[in-house]
This record gives structure tokens, sequence and C-alpha cells, in this order.
């Protein structure tokens, strides 16, 4: 992705699951497509995140899961969109850009989930709604790191 593609992306997928932009920021970070070294990409913090992101989706669907506009959830939701979007800014595109537009996708991602979700999500119908996102949210989150730019440029060994 060229620009600020990837940094809307991301930050729509921290609105939808926050914790699963975490997680894909530590995939992308281990294959060198993350800006810096902000974004720890050791297999420690991809499983530390990637099982978090899957313990997210489970209490989602408790009773007891908070809304995610609240301010505690929604400041978080918007403060990765925007980490994440300046890690994955294009080479050529300004990072504090890329932080606004992870934060634009972050406040995107949480109103457009939540309406598609429905008033209650104790229902039947807002928990499959709720695995729905789940999975858009996850395939969403590969695709935003396949197709993220890589950072790190590899140089062949000399031979």
């Amino acid at each position: 992705m060229q620009g600020y593609e990837g940094s809307f992306s991301i930050g729509f997928v921290a609105g939808m699951r926050s914790m699963s932009a975490c997680a894909a920021l530590t995939w992308a970070a281990s294959q060198g497509r993350t800006r810096g070294d902000l974004i720890p990409g050791g297999p420690g913090a991809r499983a530390l995140a990637t099982t978090a992101a899957v313990a997210e989706m489970a209490g989602d669907k408790m009773p007891f899961a908070p809304d995610r506009r609240i301010p505690p959830s929604f400041a978080f939701r918007l403060a990765i969109g925007a980490v994440g979007g300046w890690a994955l800014t294009g080479r050529r595109a300004s990072p504090n850009y890329g932080a606004l537009a992870g934060a634009a996708g972050a406040l995107a991602g949480t109103l457009i989930g939540r309406a598609a979700r429905g008033g209650d999500s104790r229902t039947s119908a807002g928990r499959t709604w709720g695995l729905a996102e789940d999975v858009a949210a996850a395939s969403f989150a590969a695709l935003v790191v396949a197709s993220a730019e890589r950072q790190i440029e590899t140089v062949p060994p000399a031979s």
C-alpha cells in the first residue's frame, strides 16, 4: 500500500476490534512492514497480541461487555489507530498524516461497526453480527498486513 491506505485501514480494524489491530501490527513488524521500531515483532509479542485478539473476540459476546463507544474504550481505539497509522504509513508519506489517517479509520470503524451490529449485542442476532464482525476484522487485518509496504529493504547477502 502506498501512502495512507494502510494507515486508515489499520485504524478501521482498531475501531472494529482493537486487539486485532495490535496483533496485525506485530505481524507486520515481524515482516519489516512497519515504520521504526515502535511496534515489537518478536514471537512473544505476536503470540501475546494474537491471544489477546482472540480473547477480545470471545469477551465481546459476553453480556457484561462494555459498549465500544464509552470514553476509555473509544480513546483506546483512537490511540491504537493513530499508532498503527503512523507505523503503516508508506515510505514516501508523512507519518504524522498517517497517524491522523489511522485515527480517522478508528473513528469510522468504531461507529460503522457499532451501527452494523445493532442496538443490543446480547441477543442472538447481535452475537451473530458480532461473529461476522470478528471474521471481517481478522480478514481485513490480514489483508492490511499482506498489502503493507515493506519499510525495510532487504539486501541479498554478498556472494
